[in-house]
């Protein structure tokens, strides 16, 4: 005879209790994302597919197509418009930089950064925005102030 128990599941792992053989007959775990998608998709206030028929599915794809080629076509004019106006920029500066016979002294005067958010010392005192820019000067909020804009303002 064999002295070793015969088990009824031959997967069965050493522990018998409880717990262990509720998880074994558990079944697959479903993913979360899944259950989210069939969620979503039969939800009640989820509109139903569209049902077209060949000529209307094909009319629908014509005119959804040409759109994206319209939105492509303006989008690749504005960004060749703007590479055009990089370009220029970039020749603009480098004629300043090499072109003149300053030695590139217009070039640095005009591409320094010095002084421009800080206020300028004179006499001991600062002068200028202190270090602020002007656009954050006064609170940035959301709709018009009550008492219209304030024309004698300073800082």
């Amino acid at each position: 005879m064999n002295p070793t128990p015969s088990f009824s599941n031959p997967r069965s792992s050493f522990s018998t209790s409880v717990p262990v053989l509720a998880r074994q007959t558990k079944g697959p775990k479903t993913d979360r994302r899944i259950t989210m998608i069939r969620y979503h998709l039969h939800h009640p206030k989820t509109p139903r597919p569209l049902r077209f028929s060949r000529l209307r599915a094909l009319r629908h794809w014509t005119i959804h197509r040409a759109a994206q080629l319209h939105l492509h076509a303006q989008r690749r004019r504005q960004e060749l418009e703007l590479e055009r106006q990089y370009n220029a920029m970039r020749a603009a500066c480098e004629e300043l930089r090499v072109g003149l016979d300053d030695g590139g002294r217009l070039y640095r005067q005009a591409t320094t950064r010095k002084g421009l958010f800080g206020g300028v010392k004179m006499e001991g005192e600062i002068v200028g925005n202190g270090g602020v820019p002007i656009e954050y000067a006064k609170a940035q909020v959301e709709g018009p102030p009550r008492g219209g804009w304030d024309h004698a303002w300073t800082r």
